[in-house]
């Protein structure tokens, strides 16, 4: 469920973000019938189509995991994927993001229906932009209309493209991305469409900011990762490593060319993905956070209704609701989710809309095919009885 690469323009929504649907992987014909196998199949099919290494893992909710790896973390060295290492894990971010909004909402500080010039005055001016019509709940289901600062072409092949790894510390200020996404027209007037777009989870971070008086960073770390012992996962800053235990990432420059050079990014400056797209995590902090989410047990029961409320995405009948996307598979089964990705990573993160069975699954090569056939071996069909106790360490 993460999003194609449609050229330049569009390519911001593999490096930082995720819509919700790719093309269907093929497991191998020996993979096993049971979920868990189905699930190492497919990821050992992306490690034969050039992929380094994968990681995956499927928990049902009543404490039984099965966890997968295929590949490698280092090229150099050889050393095998671990399923307690940390990841970028790109827009996923976004599904953090969107519930510390709606807790402010729920707290009475903001309004989904508050319009953006009220909280961030002149940001969205330009070339048809106009914060005064476009509302935070337009911002977190992408309804805005607002361009995405990665469809300058001037941003992607300096910051992306070609010249990534010239750029690639280049700290990037919240304010300098929305600047750079008014350089050019809207994608529609707000409301009237869809479309993926990062800059508008930049200005919902600095909405939580302008309202709380803190950073964006901090609200995340006090609101989620504490209360739900997320102890893998961080926010970056100015840092430009990525905290052990980790493995290696690994981009193809130039970006999207099948035939590109393998260079080493693991570390950056993400602050090209800020609050659409900056934090690091593991599948554990991940399935915690997923499960929570969909219990209802971080929003009141208003704020998870909206998060649930749905509108039409441009991505092969998936549906967007707040940070967070919903797509029937195959056999009916219903999964929300959000996938992720940035240069060297590309993440996934599902959980079943009824049984609470969660799939996190994360490739060190952004050029990973897509996890739809992951999803579909995780969720369809069986009985469960493919996850087992599991006595590697957890995350």
């Amino acid at each position: 469920m993460s999003r194609q690469n449609h050229g330049p323009a569009r390519a911001i929504g593999t490096v930082l973000a995720a819509a919700v649907t790719v093309g269907l992987l093929s497991a191998p014909a020996g993979a096993g019938e049971e979920r868990g196998s189905g699930v190492q199949g497919v990821i050992e099919a992306e490690v034969r189509a050039g992929i380094p290494g994968v990681i995956a893992s499927v928990e049902d909710g009543r404490g039984r995991v099965w966890r997968g790896d295929a590949g490698v973390a280092d090229l150099r060295t050889g050393e095998p994927r671990r399923a307690y290492d940390r990841f970028r894990i790109g827009s996923i971010t976004k599904s953090l993001v969107a519930v510390v909004v709606l807790q402010l909402e729920g707290e009475g500080r903001l309004d989904l229906d508050d319009t953006v010039e009220k909280w961030l005055p002149g940001a969205v001016r330009g070339h048809g932009h106009d914060g005064a019509k476009i509302t935070v709940r337009q911002l977190l289901n992408h309804t805005s209309g607002i361009r995405d600062y990665a469809s300058d072409q001037e941003f992607f092949d300096r910051y992306i493209g070609r010249d990534f790894l010239r750029n690639r510390f280049h700290r990037h200020t919240p304010e300098s991305l929305v600047a750079r996404a008014m350089r050019g027209a809207p994608e529609f007037a707000p409301g009237k469409g869809w479309n993926y777009s990062n800059t508008e989870y930049i200005l919902a971070g600095m909405i939580i900011e302008k309202v709380t008086g803190r950073s964006y960073e901090r609200e995340v770390e006090r609101r989620l990762l504490g209360p739900l012992e997320m102890r893998g996962t961080s926010l970056p800053r100015r840092s430009t490593a990525l905290p052990g235990p980790s493995g290696r990432h690994y981009t193809k420059v130039p970006w999207g060319d099948p035939a590109g050079t393998v260079h080493d990014a693991t570390e950056l400056n993400a602050s090209s993905g800020w609050a659409a797209g900056d934090m690091i995590s593991t599948m554990g902090d991940l399935h915690r956070f997923a499960r929570a989410l969909m219990a209802g047990r971080l929003l009141r029961p208003a704020q998870q209704a909206e998060l649930t409320t749905t509108v039409p995405s441009s991505e092969s009948g998936a549906r967007y609701g707040l940070g967070i996307a919903r797509q029937k598979l195959s056999c009916g089964v219903a999964v929300w989710g959000h996938a992720g990705g940035i240069h060297g990573s590309r993440s996934g993160m599902y959980i079943a809309e009824r049984s609470g069975r969660s799939l996190v699954l994360n490739a060190n090569g952004e050029w990973a095919g897509g996890f739809r056939a992951a999803v579909e071996a995780a969720f369809c069909p069986g009985d469960g009885s493919e996850t087992r106790p599991e006595a590697r360490p957890g995350a």
